[in-house]
């Protein structure tokens, strides 16, 4: 498994290449380092027509010191810009030369943020452009050695998805790539988003959220700790749920005659990250440490959002600890999920009730299981996380 250090091939890849052909500007974003670059210049290798540029490069970023004028220039050219975030005044000028010219293909563009942190001066290019949200590696990405998923779930589960952390040729080089990614995306990324913030306290402040991983956030009680207001929180907050390094999960919303918890719950999204920010040395210590359920939670959750996107997430709790991990909602379907550290997973009492409230035509409970799942009573089946990606391909081709 050392010997990966090739492309492997994204799932990405296929949305990309139909985009291009009916859009006439596709987006890829993502968090930095998850392979963006990498696709784009994989799918358009054999393009004489594509011109890339990397707007962090001085060079690069000389060419559009009148951008009109040179993208006008290159009008019959695939013109790729990277790191789009760093220069949101060119979604101006991009939605000028489309509407003067709406051919499919004519600009790819990628970022580390979210659209909405990305065009945040209030350009919009709606009705011209495609989204793509590129993640780290998901489990379906990767090649089985052997046809055996176990090994290489565990590797991307403490690893993390990150290509050159999964990818690393031993443990101690990718815990170093991953420390260094953290204190790059303090000491770098945040800056050039325009945010004038510290980057110690933005690392106390992550390190806090890893120890809430999994956990409902108070917000309150997290700006005591650290001693800010609580808009402080919900800024720091947003910058790292805007820049995919955070997920904040919504509680599930109905009218259904109990108390819900009404505050989110938060998630550190690659778990080579948390375990990283938590201090877990190695895999051993991480199955003795109390963060090994939740960081399965996390970790199992976000390979499955990755797999159902355009569907609504929330999680459902009760004020008398009745829950469900993971609901995902869209139209009148409505899938569950229950995310359980052991291949011998216990549900709680009242799991079976809340399943026949909240009526899911499927149900999950995900469990690190080697081999196949089996079914539990009603429409609930526990199964291994391979297993119901699979099955969840079928929901979501």
């Amino acid at each position: 498994m050392d010997n990966l250090q090739r492309y492997i091939p994204r799932q990405g890849g296929a949305e990309l290449a139909d985009s291009l052909r009916m859009n006439p500007v596709t987006a890829v974003i993502g968090p930095r380092q998850c392979g963006k670059s990498t696709l784009v210049r994989h799918e358009l290798a054999g393009r004489r027509d594509a011109l890339y540029l990397d707007l962090q490069l001085p060079s690069d970023a000389r060419k559009l010191a009148d951008a009109e004028l040179f993208l006008r220039e290159q009008s019959g050219r695939l013109v790729c810009l990277d790191e789009i975030q760093t220069r949101p005044d060119l979604f101006a000028v991009l939605r000028a030369m489309v509407d003067r010219d709406r051919r499919p293909g004519r600009y790819v563009v990628l970022g580390s943020a979210s659209r909405d942190l990305i065009r945040r001066g209030g350009e919009t290019l709606a009705g011209r452009i495609h989204y793509i949200e590129l993640t780290p590696f998901r489990l379906p990405e990767l090649p089985l050695p052997g046809g055996i998923v176990g090994p290489v779930l565990h590797r991307l589960w403490w690893r993390g998805g990150f290509p050159p952390a999964y990818l690393a040729r031993d443990e101690e080089s990718s815990r170093q790539w991953r420390t260094d990614l953290i204190q790059d995306y303090l000491s770098r990324d945040i800056p050039s988003l325009g945010f004038a913030l510290a980057a110690p306290a933005m690392l106390r402040f992550w390190t806090m959220l890893a120890h809430y991983h999994g956990a409902i956030l108070n917000a309150s009680k997290l700006g005591q700790a650290l001693d800010v207001a609580h808009n402080t929180i919900r800024r720091h907050l947003d910058v790292l749920e805007q820049t995919f390094m955070v997920r904040v999960l919504r509680p599930f919303e109905a009218n259904l005659k109990k108390r819900l918890v009404k505050s989110p719950k938060v998630y550190i999204r690659d778990t080579g990250l948390l375990h990283v920010l938590l201090e877990i040395a190695t895999p051993e210590a991480l199955r003795g440490h109390p963060a090994f359920g939740a960081s399965w939670e996390g970790f199992a959750m976000e390979q499955v959002l990755a797999a159902m996107p355009g569907w609504r997430a929330s999680f459902y709790r009760t004020s008398s600890g009745e829950e469900l991990d993971l609901i995902l909602d869209r139209g009148a379907r409505r899938l569950a999920f229950e995310f359980k550290a052991s291949s011998a997973p216990h549900l709680s009492k009242g799991f079976p009730d809340t399943v026949r409230l909240l009526h899911p035509e499927r149900t999950w409970v995900v469990c690190p299981l080697a081999g196949p799942g089996y079914p539990l009573a009603g429409n609930v089946r526990v199964a291994g996380l391979a297993e119901i990606l699979k099955s969840l391909e079928k929901e979501h081709p």
